[in-house]
């Protein structure tokens, strides 16, 4: 790996094999061909929203593993933007496919749901705050890749796809430079208390996460 490369390009490079698998899973794919079963995407969409409440608890948990009042304001941002916007948009468009907003809160958290959210919180508990961005990096970075993907091809249908306004979110400008700052972001932690000895025990963190959003989105698939 090119010691000036991104942090996230690095860690990406060491599990690249899951990234890729994380990245056009069959759920990605059948979303992109418009195919995949409506009810798949209904449990998608209710996980995705007890995922978001876990979330929250872990950009609060960044607030407190902060050192500095800009990383505070940083983390309270995300905090506030997941609980004042982003969750409200998430019942509005679940809405659009027959979930309440009751459906989405009194619903049972998949096991795993459960699993990647509490390895998230254990990383960020037991390290820093790098070892907690590490492992929100395949989800927040991630979801920006996939979008990409779905909107410049992997066998992508746009006309009469159900599931385009969910590509459209993730390859818009606005999730792409939230993409864009956290990659950034993970460099400016990786130079404040990283250094090359720490890079095992990140790529650990990150192939990990990575196995646990494959693991979602085979939970969403299967419907069980």
């Amino acid at each position: 790996m090119h010691p000036h490369d991104t942090l996230f390009n690095q860690l990406k490079a060491t599990c690249a094999t899951d990234w890729k698998y994380y990245i056009q899973h069959e759920f990605v794919c059948r979303l992109g061909a418009g195919t995949l079963p409506e009810a798949s995407f209904r449990r998608y969409l209710i996980q995705d929203y007890l995922f978001l409440i876990q979330f929250a608890r872990a950009y609060a948990l960044a607030v407190y593993k902060s050192d500095s009042l800009p990383e505070m304001r940083h983390a309270a941002a995300g905090l506030s933007a997941i609980l004042d916007i982003e969750m409200g948009l998430h019942v509005e468009f679940s809405a659009a496919w027959g979930l309440s907003e009751r459906d989405l809160e009194t619903a049972q958290e998949s096991t795993a749901c459960m699993a990647y959210t509490s390895f998230v919180l254990e990383r960020g508990m037991a390290g820093d705050l790098l070892d907690l961005h590490v492992a929100l990096a395949p989800c927040i970075i991630g979801y920006a890749e996939i979008g990409v993907l779905l909107s410049s091809g992997l066998g992508a249908k746009r006309r009469g796809n159900p599931y385009m306004r969910w590509i459209e979110m993730y390859s818009g400008e606005e999730y792409q430079e939230l993409a864009k700052a956290e990659r950034l972001f993970l460099d400016e932690l990786m130079l404040k208390r990283g250094g090359p000895g720490r890079l095992r025990l990140l790529s650990d963190t990150f192939a990990r996460a990575t196995r646990l959003e494959i693991d979602f989105w085979q939970m969403a698939l299967e419907l069980k």
